[in-house]
């Protein structure tokens, strides 16, 4: 479901081998060239402009605004992080402390031909929250009333424990400047990771009555006032009207595709063209559309033409479907991205308080995570085995030292006796658990099925609340009507992202989750270069929310792609970024 930014899953996984394969009579490709080619990440409506506010971070919005926008840096197919692009690059000059310099390409400019400089850098740290802000609303007596600490202006989805706070200074530059140094009080081990693509200063200063200059100055000054006003703007980018743009001043692309004016059709589609002002390599088609099609009609949609290039969900029925369209290409592999569900620790879930923990055991002793490997993902990877961590994948190196000190092993096998004890001593009559997702899933309901099966067994009625703006803003998920969640979040190679999910008051800790031990041992991880200090810290991480129930991982994501002949440099990535990372680089040719 999510995207990782400096948020998701860590733990690296080793890239295997894609391999590819059609089938049917191939056609005559044709030198002509079409101007279009159409992909779909899935159902979900495009989230808006803003991709890093709370409820806009998704794959789904990732789609569109990635393509809106450019970075230092990108992760190439297998995963690896690789730095230097037609944005800029960057150095590090000092390791004691920290200190990294980034230059951004002279040419760089968001569209209408406004420069990108270290102004938008700048303000960017300042929408992860420093703490500078948080003593601005105590100064100002809008602090929490329970705490009486500060509360983030902005709703960004960066974790400023990571970023905002250990850079107490925020980048140092002048005005205009197209270089900047980021200094950190701390090491940080995903310091790569932290600074990349940054959203227009200019446009969040016009909405203020600022010019960019004044809006520099002013934070720079740590004007609280002036945060307050320009987080307000941030925080609303993307109040609008779905299939209604704004002026495209105010969504201005730094990317090689543009918003296409009146190119937005709410719950089907969006179209970008290529960015008139860009400087780098064009694209080499004139439209990319992003359609809303769901998992289970993606299949469809490539059979009819209605799409050129697919990711349906990985079943048995997917790779036999695309390998009987005449004229198209399989692609499978592996992905980072996880399965797991989650429980809710918030007040309206029926997993609250010491009642609640005695029923999250009950549920992973009748969670029948074996059968649903070897039934719904085996088929597909006769390989796949249960996932056993969080943190870890299982290609990573350490992983099988990490569940040994982390995990006995109990909850790999369904124990519905012990269910049935725990179902009594948490002195719930008659449970009913709530157990939601985004529809339109295959696997994920049949995953819901098998879990309904097994734990009614155990005298819990296990209610399927999945619907198509589950995950969406202002749906159950993230207004806490759920007691379990099951969705997938989409890894990469970061070891401080857990942050944002496992710590008290995170961003995505939606589940209302906290352990006070878990947040100290995530203080020590985000605050070293050296591995054997955070990954003993990262164990302990795991043994705690194997001993809370946090949540119940399940399997590693298989991955598949399917695309026509004609589309050229298609090529899957087995990060969160997935097929289309490089669409920019996309051709087609008409067949005939």
């Amino acid at each position: 479901m999510k995207k990782a930014y400096s948020l998701v899953a860590a733990a690296a996984a080793a890239a295997l081998a894609l391999g590819a394969c059609g089938s049917g009579s191939k056609s005559k490709i044709e030198g002509v060239v079409s101007k279009s080619i159409s992909y779909s990440p899935g159902k979900q409506e495009w989230g808006g402009y803003n991709s890093r506010t709370v409820e806009a971070y998704s794959t789904a919005t990732a789609a569109v605004s990635d393509r809106l926008g450019s970075d230092f840096g990108y992760f190439d197919p297998k995963g690896q992080w690789k730095h230097g692009t037609e944005l800029g690059d960057y150095k590090k000059v000092s390791d004691d402390p920290l200190t990294v310099e980034y230059t951004i390409n002279d040419k760089a400019v968001y569209q209408g031909k406004i420069p990108i400089t270290c102004e938008d850098y700048y303000f960017d740290w300042v929408s992860q929250n420093p703490d500078w802000i948080l003593d601005g609303q105590k100064s100002a007596g809008e602090a929490d009333k329970k705490t009486g600490e500060g509360q983030p202006l902005f709703n960004n989805v960066g974790d400023p424990a990571g970023y905002a706070h250990p850079v107490s200074e925020g980048p140092q530059c002048n005005e205009g400047d197209k270089k900047f140094t980021v200094k950190y009080d701390n090491p940080y081990p995903d310091w790569e990771l932290n600074v990349n693509g940054a959203l227009p200063s200019h446009v969040i200063a016009r909405k203020i009555g600022m010019t960019k200059s004044e809006l520099f100055k002013a934070l720079k000054n740590k004007d609280f006032a002036v945060a307050k006003k320009a987080a307000a703007a941030w925080n609303n980018w993307n109040k609008m009207t779905p299939g209604k743009l704004p002026p495209l001043e105010d969504v201005p692309s730094s990317g090689p595709f543009a918003l296409k004016k009146g190119g937005w059709k709410a719950n089907q589609y969006v179209t970008l063209v290529p960015n008139p002002d860009w400087w780098g390599k064009k694209p080499g088609v004139n439209e990319l559309i992003i359609k809303q099609v769901s998992e289970d009609g993606q299949l469809q949609a490539l059979e009819n033409g209605d799409l050129n290039v697919i990711e349906p969900q990985a079943t048995q029925d997917a790779i036999k479907r695309i390998k009987e369209v005449n004229n198209a290409t399989l692609l499978q592999g592996p992905t980072l991205s996880w399965e797991h569900i989650d429980f809710n620790f918030g007040e309206q879930s029926v997993f609250k308080g010491e009642g609640g923990a005695k029923l999250r055991q009950a549920m992973a002793y009748c969670i029948p995570r074996q059968e649903i490997v070897d039934k719904l993902v085996k088929p597909i990877d006769p390989k796949a085995k249960i996932l056993n961590a969080r943190e870890f994948y299982p290609t990573d190196e350490d992983y099988d030292a990490v569940v040994k000190s982390s995990y006995n092993g109990e909850y790999d096998k369904v124990n519905i006796a012990r269910a049935k004890k725990l179902v009594a001593e948490s002195k719930i009559s008659n449970p009913v658990v709530q157990i939601g997702y985004r529809s339109g899933n295959p696997r994920r309901a049949d995953t819901v099925s098998l879990i309904t099966a097994s734990c009614k067994k155990a005298g819990i009625e296990v209610k399927d609340i999945s619907g198509a703006n589950f995950m969406d803003d202002g749906g159950k998920y993230y207004s806490g009507q759920w007691d379990m969640a099951l969705f997938a979040w989409a890894g990469s190679k970061q070891v401080a992202s857990g942050q944002t999910m496992y710590q008290t008051g995170a961003p995505q800790n939606t589940g209302k989750y906290s352990n006070k031990k878990v947040d100290a041992e995530w203080e020590k991880v985000v605050t070293t270069f050296e591995k054997e200090t955070w990954l003993k810290s990262k164990e302990k991480i795991e043994k705690i929310l194997w001993d809370d129930l946090f949540s119940i991982p399940l399997y590693m994501h298989p991955g598949v792609t399917g695309y026509m002949d004609g589309v050229g440099n298609v090529e899957r990535n087995i990060t969160q970024k997935g097929v289309v990372w490089n669409a920019e680089k996309w051709t087609r040719r008409l067949i005939k």
